[in-house]
């Protein structure tokens, strides 16, 4: 993966950047037991201590074991246990047994964690003559850091939710009553429009190069589809009628008995829903969440209209400023009203596949986003489980179409 040159952004700001997202990192971490930080529910998923330790193998693997004569790593047993995907960087533990890797524990992950932070603040500081080529990679492990945020809490939603007990990551404070968002459409021309990454700081590879594509004239709705809209849906028999569904969609909704969003169930005439501030009613006015994007497009057949294209999200909010509900708010759930970006990602009907031009960057860090260009779609506008100093108008997040359990929901378009 690669990274535009970041010229406005000295060594200093960017040792800030990467000293606030470990200690971001570090505190979605601290509520939890030893016990919780060991969970695996899925292979999707892993437990919260992989994610601490993997993120700072990514510091320690792709800059200090490069670009530090004789770095010594804790144990380089780690590399093993804590890369990911990368397969040129060697070979790694399976990933559906994160689970079970009780050692290292809790405290010397903590310990791997702190040599790195101290050998990564040190070579910031250094003053070398590759500095500025440093600092870029640098800001490539925070900006990976925040997406491992993300999944941190939301891997870990999926696995408490198997705890009969329903236990409340943050407090389960009551949802106030906020306005619900405007209900209305607005119309654009399309045309011929630019869409991908600007060229001005940071942004993932796969989200260039900047080109051209031609918009038919398109209305997208002004807010996301609600609690209370996919009630209706329900009610009206949505999951049974097959002739909204894709036929792959109602073979999967079909064998995995779907018949609500996850983490839903009723309980004397009123849905509730699990989240990480525990087990509360449905806010019916805050965006859905936690649908597949086979529910979504039924969802959208079923309410005689579609999923906007990833190239018609981006031209009808690039000039919107990036204010909403994110993981910094610490809300940790959507809120009724709250704009456009963050809240829940929402599904499009685009492919992940590569922009024109696309190449992957050589060495292991071009298997960041480009092996994964298939069989995946593309969903925009971060959820609030995104941290915000992340989010762009160009960035691309991509999940398999029946996958549920991150923060996914959904924004309707239609043709003129």
């Amino acid at each position: 993966m690669s990274t535009q040159p970041l010229t406005t952004d000295d060594p200093s700001t960017v040792a800030s950047t990467f000293a606030r997202t470990r200690a971001r990192t570090t505190s979605l971490a601290a509520p939890l037991l030893p016990e919780d930080m060991m969970l695996q529910s899925m292979e999707d998923a892993s437990p919260p201590k992989w994610h601490l330790a993997h993120t700072t193998w990514f510091f320690e693997e792709f800059i200090l074991r490069k670009h530090v004569p004789g770095y010594v790593s804790p144990d380089d047993r780690f590399a093993f246990l804590f890369n990911s995907y990368y397969v040129k960087a060697g070979p790694r533990h399976a990933r559906d047994k994160r689970g079970l890797i009780s050692r290292p524990d809790c405290a010397a992950v903590q310990s791997y964690r702190a040599h790195v932070d101290e050998a990564v603040a040190d070579l910031l500081d250094a003053g070398r003559d590759d500095t500025p080529e440093i600092a870029d990679l640098v800001t490539l492990g925070c900006h990976h850091e925040m997406q491992h945020q993300e999944l941190l809490v939301t891997d870990l939603l999926h696995a408490l939710s198997f705890n009969p007990l329903m236990p409340a990551y943050r407090d389960p404070e009551p949802l106030g009553v906020l306005p619900a968002g405007p209900d209305g459409w607005t119309r654009h021309d399309g045309g011929l429009v630019e869409i991908g990454h600007n060229g001005r700081g940071f942004a993932y590879d796969c989200e260039g190069p900047r080109h051209q594509v031609f918009l038919a004239p398109y209305e997208i709705a002004d807010r996301a589809v609600t609690n209370r809209d996919w009630i209706a849906f329900m009610e009206d028999g949505g999951y049974d009628a097959p002739d909204h569904w894709l036929m792959e969609g109602h073979a999967v909704a079909s064998r995995e008995a779907w018949a609500h969003p996850l983490y839903w169930w009723k309980q004397d005439d009123v849905w509730w829903s699990f989240g990480l501030r525990g087990a509360q009613p449905v806010a019916l006015d805050a965006p859905v969440v936690h649908v597949s994007y086979y529910e979504a497009d039924a969802f959208a057949r079923w309410a005689g209209a579609r999923l906007p294209t990833e190239a018609e999200h981006e031209h009808a909010f690039a000039e919107r400023p990036i204010q909403g509900n994110f993981l910094d708010g610490g809300q940790l759930r959507p809120l009724p009203g709250t704009g456009v970006w963050g809240d829940v990602w929402e599904w499009t009907a685009s492919p992940f596949t590569p922009y024109p031009g696309f190449r992957a960057p050589e060495g292991a860090l071009g298997e960041y986003n480009g092996k994964f260009m298939v069989n995946q779609m593309v969903l925009r506008g971060g959820s609030c489980a995104t941290a915000s100093e992340q989010m762009r108008a160009s960035y691309r997040t991509f999940f398999y179409p029946h996958q549920r359990w991150q923060m996914m929901g959904l924004r309707l378009a239609r043709d003129v």
